[in-house]
């Protein structure tokens, strides 16, 4: 039976659990002390940081990359169901619509609180609908990841154009085990693209949010190699040693930098992050074919709702948190536990509502009807 015409219940899996791990990394991320951008303040000034930052530390290197990867996978088998028009025709609705049209729609609320944590005085001389329209483009949020991808989806299409007989990827099929550790390379070489010294008055910094070289590159690994079910078998043999590997790896990162922005160019285009993003990524892609290869209703639930989830998730944190940090005298546990606790809740919450309105859930979801 071919690979593409059975449901991977391991890259599902893998998927959503990924965008669980972003809706966590978006808490801590909020409250971090390092001036680290969209970010509310953290609770001590110590420049050497907070012990709970250290989940940034872990994250922060390759759970998107990761993202990107799975999508390269995705894209591959879809494109075996789907004709070019048909796959640029989805993506466009799925990905460009929410990231469009929904920020008017929707995301204009985050940005709304967003516009307030950069300052209660940024926009006080501005009249609407002009303010309007900020809070909607300064709403885009995580939403960054949603227009790469339909970038990105783009360009494949156009790579498949030059390379009718998909013979590219029929030659990527063939690596060996020690091929695809070499592959990290590629990884190492696609954050060189980031802007090391971004200037404040150019798009510099935007550019390094999106950072397009830097995800394309995973994404093309997902397609052309890591969708051969002989290369997932390979990275499934070495799942533990990589695992091993990846541990030590973050372990030796994160007390070599702490204390460091760990979104800073430098820090992102620096051999042992690679090392270590490379290394997590087989690991977790191994690990998932070995474990998780299974369903059950819960999964079943989070492999078609978590884009949603994922797509409205930012509001809970940009809102609650803002308020909780700059309206209460909680201490900071309570904070992060009770917006642990409701992003995790209210994300689903608020995806089922608008996944049950006619228009809106083609608006902010990319959905065209109910299930």
């Amino acid at each position: 039976m071919s690979i593409n015409s059975i449901r991977l219940h391991w890259l599902d899996n893998l998927r959503w659990f990924t965008v669980l791990l972003v809706l966590v990394y978006h808490v801590f991320y909020f409250f971090n002390n390092k001036g680290v951008f969209g970010g509310v303040g953290g609770f001590v000034e110590d420049p050497k940081g907070q012990p709970q930052d250290v989940v940034m530390y872990i994250l922060y290197p390759w759970f998107m990359m990761l993202l990107f990867l799975v999508a390269g996978i995705s894209a591959k088998y879809a494109l075996e169901r789907q004709s070019h028009k048909e796959f640029i025709a989805s993506r466009t609705r799925k990905l460009l619509v929410p990231a469009t049209i929904g920020l008017f729609v929707f995301h204009w609320m985050t940005g709304y609180f967003s516009t307030h944590v950069a300052g209660n005085d940024v926009l006080l001389n501005v009249q609407q609908p002009v303010k309007f329209f900020i809070w909607a483009v300064s709403g885009t949020g995580p939403l960054w990841f949603v227009q790469d991808l339909w970038l990105f989806s783009l360009l494949l299409v156009l790579v498949r154009l030059i390379d009718r007989q998909d013979r590219c990827w029929q030659w990527c099929g063939k690596i060996r085990w020690w091929g695809v550790l070499l592959l990290g390379v590629l990884i190492f070489v696609g954050q060189q693209a980031l802007i090391m010294h971004p200037r404040p008055e150019t798009p510099d910094g935007l550019y390094n949010l999106y950072k397009p070289v830097t995800y394309f590159v995973p994404f093309l690994l997902g397609y052309f190699f890591f969708s051969h079910e002989k290369v997932q078998e390979e990275v499934a043999k070495m799942h533990l040693p990589m695992l091993g590997a990846a541990v030590l790896a973050g372990i030796a990162l994160i007390a070599t930098t702490w204390g460091e922005n760990n979104t800073t160019p430098q820090y992102l285009s620096s051999i042992l992050n690679n090392l270590y993003a490379w290394l997590m990524m087989l690991a977790m892609l191994g690990c998932f074919k070995v474990w998780f290869d299974k369903t059950n209703p819960f999964a079943a639930y989070m492999t078609r709702s978590s884009y949603g989830i994922y797509v409205v998730h930012y509001l809970v944190i940009a809102s609650l948190g803002y308020m909780m940090k700059v309206y209460t005298h909680l201490p900071p546990f309570a904070i992060y536990a009770i917006l642990l606790v409701a992003v995790l809740v209210l994300s689903p919450a608020i995806y089922e509502l608008l996944h049950s309105i006619p228009f809106v859930r083609w608006c902010v979801l990319g959905e065209k009807k109910n299930r």
